[in-house]
């Protein structure tokens, strides 16, 4: 069945909210209590109705019901102040009071034959149900929910396809050739896994194998204490999201590499296997050149293009002085992108580094937040959040979005640039010694260390009173800026907020007994 309400339609077949044109990302149990809501909309549905329904009468507590409330009222811009599609009943409970039209679902022949497939020559994957590995079967509800976030995360990834998750579940249960898999249903790698709860605690082993060869490519385990299951069903898909996203680029990356002929997206896997590489010149430099000759190959490559625009921003961001103008150009490049894609998230999260770095914290976080909207698992952008916020004289709150950041993607190859901005956020607050941590955390992870990481090191270390060690860092910032000076720090600032710019001269004063020159 499918409902219409306002912009926004609800397939139960397909398990797809769209707004319009775009399918939204929401978590499994998110889907189930809206499309319950719709089918029971003549009604006031009570806190047990919505139990019984979604959780099967399961225990579940009351925070984690409004949590799912809330993530749905977000999803389809609803609030609880105004309340357009979902009302609350004090006492009673809610009901979806907003018109719905409704039209009859696909007939399977039809969904059969409308389904989009892989495009030949490009790679595509396909998330199998995971074993429920324990003895109660009253966990599958959990382990169906793990391979459905994964699922709905993935599908979200550049140059991807993701098989749909009904597909999917016609393997649950049954022991699968994955060869087979790969040649019935066109698919490049094949991602399993297993769940198992022992105790306190959850264990689940995901491997991802390709599926021409059988060869196995990556695995990864995860053991956790049991908390909300339902949030834990949301994190364990972020982790393993971000983490494949690696994984699969170095694959296809390895790929196009044996290829005689690369076309665009070959070339465009291969810049971003040389971004995960790390950041440092070399390999900025071979990622930009890769995204050049894949847009060169298809103009119209819009990853290549975001890939391109990935770079040019990092590169500037890590400069002292002049960002200015190398960041315009970023700017010019991400309007043009938003011009064809309204919806990228990570061009979004650009646009928003762009803002934060020019005097615009407020409207960079709103983009990054945006981007967050379109994509939930891009740790990065809470980071960049945390910088903005930094920028805007509210750095006691950094190093939250820093450790959602690490939450979501706790060995993310861009992890080094969250610890210096939680050591930035720390040094503006005076508590230097978490921010001496912070920055050499920073630097064991990342040896390729940006200038600006040396002068906070030092101005950190001339606070503490440790000024010899102080001077020798403010001497190694200088041999990679070698005209950077007290007056280059004052006009390079990317905020004119007046508490940021008053914990900037604290900064200042210590970089001044650590020797760094005023002129």
């Amino acid at each position: 069945m499918r409902y219409f309400f306002e912009n926004f339609s609800l397939d139960t077949d397909r398990r797809e909210l769209r707004r319009g044109t775009d399918v939204l990302a929401i978590a499994p149990q998110v889907f189930d209590l809206l499309d319950y809501l719709i089918h029971n909309r003549e009604r006031v549905v009570s806190k047990d109705d919505l139990i019984n329904a979604i959780w099967q009468g399961r225990a579940v507590s009351e925070v984690a019901l409004t949590t799912r409330l809330n993530a749905l009222r977000k999803a389809i811009g609803d609030s609880g102040d105004e309340q357009r599609f979902i009302k609350t009943f004090p006492r009673k409970g809610v009901r979806f009071v907003a018109p719905v039209r409704e039209a009859p679902g696909q007939t399977t022949a039809t969904i059969t034959s409308s389904l989009p497939s892989p495009v030949p020559g490009k790679p595509s994957l396909i998330v199998l149900p995971f074993a429920n590995l324990s003895p109660a079967s009253e966990q599958d509800y959990f382990v169906d929910g793990v391979t459905e976030s994964l699922t709905t995360d993935l599908s979200r990834l550049a140059g991807i396809f993701v098989v749909g998750r009904n597909t999917a579940f016609t393997f649950k249960g049954k022991h699968v050739d994955l060869k087979q898999i790969g040649r019935e249903l066109g698919v490049r790698y094949v991602l399993e896994g297993a769940v198992q709860r022992g105790g306190s605690r959850m264990r689940i082993n995901v491997q991802l194998i390709d599926a021409e060869t059988g060869n196995h490519l990556w695995a990864e385990r995860f053991d956790k204490p049991i908390a909300d299951l339902f949030d834990m069903q949301d994190e364990i898909g972020a982790r393993l999201a971000n983490q494949l996203e690696t994984e699969l680029v170095s694959a296809e990356a390895r790929r196009a590499a044996r290829a005689p002929h690369p076309d665009s997206m070959d070339l465009y896997f291969l810049g971003m296997a040389s971004v995960n590489r790390g950041s440092d010149p070399a390999n900025l430099a071979q990622a930009r050149r890769f995204f050049e000759h894949a847009l060169c190959r298809d103009p119209t490559n819009l990853e290549a293009m975001v890939g391109m625009a990935f770079v040019d921003t990092t590169r500037a961001t890590s400069m002292l002085i002049d960002r200015t103008a190398p960041l315009q150009v970023v700017e010019s490049s991400l309007a043009k992108i938003f011009a064809h894609t309204p919806n990228h998230a990570m061009a979004h999260c650009l646009m928003g580094v762009v803002q934060i770095f020019t005097k615009r914290a407020a409207q960079g976080i709103a983009e990054c937040e945006r981007s967050l909207e379109l994509d939930r698992n891009l740790a990065t952008a809470h980071a960049w959040i945390g910088l903005g916020k930094c920028n805007l004289g509210r750095a006691e709150e950094t190093e939250a979005c820093v450790m959602e950041a690490f939450r979501l993607s706790p060995r993310d190859n861009r992890a080094f640039s969250w610890m210096n901005t939680a050591g930035v956020a720390q040094s503006y607050l005076g508590l230097d010694e978490a921010a001496v941590r912070w920055f050499n955390r920073s630097i064991e992870t990342n040896r390729n260390i940006a200038p600006f990481v040396y002068f906070y090191l030092a101005a950190t270390l001339a606070h503490l009173g440790q000024t010899e060690e102080a001077r020798a860092y403010v001497q190694a910032g200088i041999i990679l800026a070698p005209t950077f000076s007290i007056a280059q720090f004052h006009a390079s600032s990317p905020t004119d907020h007046p508490i940021c710019l008053a914990q900037r001269a604290r900064i200042a004063e210590g970089l001044r007994k650590a020797g760094l020159p005023e002129e």
